[in-house]
């Protein structure tokens, strides 16, 4: 019999987050634009905890967002300030000032992350113009990834979870916004991973490993042909601002 499912955090009952989490109140909206198949297939994916705990954020699945109409009112509102999280030469970096307050005047700062895997987010911009048209933000991460039971592909990328978390501290040390509750993402990342290293390292359960898990700093990193496929980054900089966290393969 399977068991039942909490439709607010998609973790089933007995697991259920929801009670630990308090929606922190932001002056930013966050939204969230997940690939179908995070929503389907992926029962850890960050983001809908990281929405969870923004109370001025949404979730929009899809791929194609020029049709989506919600998301184009957003785009649309000459009231809000939309700008794409996402790395590159003219993106703006919030953590060293690229963005501030008198800029956006009284417009409301709309930032849209993409959470899906490298490919699939490059494929959701390509098949929505209206997101590839939008001023780019980024960061500088203040640590690598904490994904212990993933390996990520890359230096500097991160889970959407995280990613909101180093968001959060960049718009706050900005004067962009404030971080109420500057521990309960990464805390939250963290009670669920001890939970699924508990599973893993279980002997009567299926999925067993008998190796327990590197941390994120002890991996060898990609090399050759394989770096190459998986630079995702500009080396110069520890950004993440998409989720990698379904794209990296699990650790080893």
């Amino acid at each position: 019999m399977s068991r039942e499912t909490c439709y607010r955090c998609f973790w089933p009952k007995s697991l259920c987050w929801c009670p630990s989490i308090q929606a922190m109140p932001t002056r930013t909206k966050f939204v969230f634009l997940m690939h179908p198949k995070e929503y389907k297939q992926e029962k850890a994916a960050t983001g809908r905890l990281t929405h969870l705990c923004l109370a001025h954020s949404e979730i929009h699945v899809g791929t194609d967002f020029d049709r989506h109409e919600e998301v184009q009112a957003l785009l649309n509102d000459p009231r809000n300030l939309p700008l794409l999280v996402y790395p590159g030469a003219e993106a703006r970096n919030l953590s060293t000032g690229g963005l501030n307050p008198a800029e956006l005047g009284d417009r409301q700062l709309v930032l849209f992350l993409i959470d899906a895997t490298w490919a699939g987010a490059r494929k959701m911009l390509r098949l929505s113009p209206s997101l590839q048209r939008l001023p780019r933000v980024m960061f500088t991460a203040t640590s690598l990834s904490r994904y212990v039971i993933k390996q990520q592909p890359q230096a500097g990328c991160l889970s959407t979870l995280e990613a909101t978390h180093e968001l959060l501290v960049a718009l706050e040390h900005a004067g962009l916004d404030r971080y109420p509750l500057p521990d309960q993402l990464l805390g939250l990342f963290q009670r669920m991973q001890d939970y699924q290293i508990r599973c893993a390292t279980d002997p009567a359960r299926t999925g067993y490993r008998r190796k327990p898990y590197s941390q994120p700093d002890q991996r060898t990193p990609h090399r050759g042909a394989s770096a190459r496929r998986n630079r995702f980054i500009p080396e110069s900089g520890q950004i993440q601002p998409v989720s990698t966290a379904e794209n990296a393969r699990t650790s080893r």
